[in-house]
């Protein structure tokens, strides 16, 4: 919720400092390079969510295998000392275990 406010106190700002710039310096290239960094940079996470896509759907597909296979278990088990260190309230051999040692 506080993040909505952050990138609309953004925009806010932007168009702020380009009105200034236009009123008082008379310099207008402000608000046409506001509206192409503005699609410049959606087009940039956009293509950069296809390929975060692409990389997460491979790793859940290859911890999917694991967890059918039983290598997820063996994998908490081992490193299971430190997480009951690192996380004291979960309690010993809980299924929470496993999943977190996946993440």
């Amino acid at each position: 919720m506080i993040l909505n406010y952050i990138w609309i106190g953004f925009l806010l700002i932007s168009f702020i400092i380009a009105l200034i710039k236009l009123l008082f310096w008379g310099d207008a290239s402000a608000f046409p390079a506001i509206m192409d960094s503005t699609f410049s940079m959606a087009e940039t996470g956009f293509k950069l969510s296809l390929g975060l896509t692409g990389a997460m759907t491979l790793w859940l597909g290859i911890m999917k295998i694991g967890e059918k296979g039983g290598a997820i278990a063996y994998l908490s088990k081992a490193i299971s000392p430190f997480f009951n260190r690192l996380f004291p309230e979960i309690p010993k051999n809980s299924p929470v275990q496993s999943n977190i040692s996946i993440f």
